[in-house]
């Protein structure tokens, strides 16, 4: 599989998407948060998913120079629609908008909706916590839905992440940032690539038995995937359509979405000031000693904070590059032609 440093990655995609009129800006920024995605680990929201957004440039899915249309404005609650434009671009504005507004009331609401797909959302919990503030996001995929609800035959749910970002004074924040499947649709969408399983318990086929080849997910007749938790996940993810799409003007799985070449999502992310609770400047070491004490006394165990796995990948991949399954890397090549 090719390996390049992230440099030269930044530059690739960024070419590729102004080769499809997109300002040279938003490339930059859209390219640079896939970079940093796959730098964190993250493979399934990094830089193998530039070929599919250049294709739903193509077919119209995603609009690659819209900016935030604010719908809504109520003091701390703002909403926001994004016209299926590109989220790694979208979501800093919005995040930026919930920062000033919690700044000024100590708590902001923001919705969005109709945007082309989020990325990490941890990204943006990242931007939140280094103003120092702590955020809640809810989102949901506007997509066909692919998950199954907790016992059930049928999919009727979202792969909806939840995502929670806390600042730590003189740390990096704790960033806890899950789909409520099993695994992420696009972590079965790597397996698939590189020709290996996915773990067991994560998915089903058609039949609904038990598989570990995510091809059932890839082709006809599709399988699904599995929430994570049994109930706990199923649940979850309702709670991240209900709150991120159907209360934000976005689309919820209940639409009968049909297949299209971009992802949608919409969310909303509840933003506060830390420091307006009441707890003084107590709350800043009670948080560095609520995280000591999970890692204390594991008789020399690695146990890791939220967050803290993405930061050893970055540290990881900046040194020795990111790798591009040969399949992603053939979708590169088509694109160079």
């Amino acid at each position: 599989m090719p390996l390049f440093s992230h440099q030269q990655l930044r530059t690739l995609l960024t070419q590729h998407l102004v080769a499809v009129n997109t300002a040279p800006d938003i490339a930059q920024k859209v390219a640079d948060n896939l970079v940093d995605a796959s730098l964190k680990g993250h493979d399934s929201h990094g830089v193998t998913l530039l070929p599919r957004y250049i294709r739903a440039i193509v077919a119209g899915d995603l609009n690659p120079n819209a900016h935030l249309a604010q719908v809504r404005d109520a003091g701390p609650v703002i909403s926001f629609d994004g016209g299926h434009g590109f989220g790694q671009l979208l979501g800093e504005q919005a995040m930026t908008a919930g920062i000033a507004r919690a700044r000024e009331f100590g708590v902001a609401m923001v919705g969005l909706s109709n945007s082309h797909h989020l990325g990490r959302i941890g990204a943006w919990a990242e931007q939140v916590a280094d103003a120092g503030l702590v955020s809640i996001h809810f989102a949901n995929v506007a997509a066909p839905s692919a998950v199954l609800p907790f016992a059930g035959l049928q999919a009727r749910l979202g792969t909806n992440p939840f995502c929670v970002g806390v600042p730590l004074q003189g740390r990096p924040p704790v960033v806890l940032d899950f789909a409520t499947s099993a695994i992420a649709g696009n972590k079965a969408r790597v397996a698939w690539n590189e020709g290996r399983p996915v773990p067991e318990g994560c998915i089903v086929d058609a039949n609904g038995q038990p598989t570990t080849d995510p091809a059932v997910l890839m082709t006809e007749p599709r399988g699904a995937l599995l929430p994570f938790g049994g109930h706990k996940g199923a649940g979850l993810s309702l709670i991240c359509s209900l709150l991120g799409a159907a209360l934000t003007g976005g689309e919820t799985e209940s639409h009968n979405i049909p297949p299209r070449a971009g992802i949608i999502n919409n969310m909303l992310s509840i933003i506060f000031d830390p420091e307006r609770l009441g707890a003084g400047e107590s709350y800043k070491q009670a948080l560095l000693a609520q995280v000591d004490w999970v890692r204390a006394g594991q008789d020399g165990r690695d146990v890791q904070i939220p967050g803290e796995p993405e930061l050893r990948a970055y540290a990881r991949r900046v040194e020795e590059g990111i790798w591009i399954d040969e399949v992603s890397w053939q979708e590169f090549e088509v694109l160079s032609q």
